[in-house]
């Protein structure tokens, strides 16, 4: 995908009131999905010591932005997501059962191969976890805690739209949630990538969550990539939107239940990283040494996008872009932050 913008689009805000909006969005956004999941808002890292395995390895290719501590015999490694620490950090901290946390990521993806009106090299998310008893190791439990994500967004698409008028020609989104699994999604479209079949799916289910990602499907590939050590790949999946103004499928959140010591030792075979096997993230969790948790990211550039009615990512936050992406926008009178 390229940038592309709309033709006659015009953002509904100016750009004072978009970074008003945002703000509020942030916080109301925030305050209810801390109030839904039971979370509690705790500091994180913006680093992480290279050998200690706490970093996300994401699709395995991407290679994570990395410094050396005058002062120090360490190598750190700026955060690619916050998806194992976060289950560290509810063992160290002492969270029961029901009872998880929330926190702002900032990353850097210097990899990332697709700068267009979704994509940035600068990543910024709500990431969440949360601790959970054996028997909601499930796909109910899935189902009924990303309704509760999908209903805290629309919660705040109404205020907003309140408080800010002029975005109410956007309309409403689904707070239905369609479940497929991304077999059954491969089964309906096999001829297409599984982003056309994102697209075609949700051009009829405004509002999905995909489920199993990561894992090979009957055709020999998976529906996209995840890593083999936080995810179950069961039991996971994509939150996604409709996006009327692109017209296209947006993903909002990744999240998950995370891996047992079974889990995760099928799914380091499978992947060829078994050499993880002796890092120290990955001895405690295969001994069995942390608590079971769900978790995952929540897009908090995206989600101001697409409550704001924005065309382009680059409108909501500030980051270095390609020429093109440049010249496309400008051509559009698109001002990027």
């Amino acid at each position: 995908m390229v940038t592309t913008i709309p033709e006659g689009y015009k953002s509904l805000l100016s750009i004072y009131d978009t970074q008003k909006a945002i703000s509020l969005l942030k916080r109301l956004f925030e305050d209810r999905l801390g109030a839904l999941l039971n979370l509690y808002r705790v500091s994180a890292p913006l680093f992480v010591d290279e050998a200690s395995g706490l970093n996300d390895n994401l699709n395995g290719y991407e290679r994570p932005v990395d410094f050396d501590i005058l002062r120090s015999n360490h190598k750190a490694q700026v955060v690619q997501s916050l998806a194992k620490w976060k289950r560290l950090a509810l063992k160290r901290y002492g969270f029961f059962p029901g009872k998880g946390l929330y926190t702002d990521m900032n990353a850097i993806r210097r990899d990332e191969d697709e700068l267009d009106n979704l994509h940035s090299v600068y990543v910024d998310q709500w990431d969440w976890e949360k601790v959970i008893l054996p028997e909601n190791r499930n796909l109910d439990y899935l189902k009924l805690t990303v309704m509760d994500i999908v209903t805290a967004i629309c919660d705040t698409q109404d205020t907003i739209q309140a408080i800010y008028p002029q975005l109410q020609p956007l309309g409403k989104l689904e707070r239905r949630v369609s479940f497929i699994t991304a077999q059954e999604l491969e089964d309906l479209y096999p001829d297409f990538t599984p982003k056309e079949r994102e697209n075609a799916y949700l051009t009829e289910h405004k509002t999905a969550f995909i489920i199993g990602i990561g894992g090979a499907l009957r055709s020999g590939k998976p529906h996209d990539g995840r890593a083999p050590d936080y995810d179950d790949w069961a039991l996971n999946g994509d939150i996604m939107f409709w996006d009327e103004l692109l017209g296209c499928a947006f993903e909002v959140s990744s999240m998950g239940i995370r891996v047992d010591p079974a889990s995760m030792d099928r799914q380091l075979r499978l992947s060829g990283c078994d050499d993880r096997r002796e890092l120290p993230y990955h001895k405690a969790l295969l001994n069995g040494e942390l608590p079971l948790t769900i978790g995952g990211g929540i897009g908090q550039s995206r989600l101001s996008m697409l409550l704001l009615g924005k065309a382009h990512i680059g409108e909501v936050q500030a980051s270095i872009w390609d020429d093109a992406t440049l010249a496309a926008c400008e051509d559009a009178g698109v001002m990027l932050l």
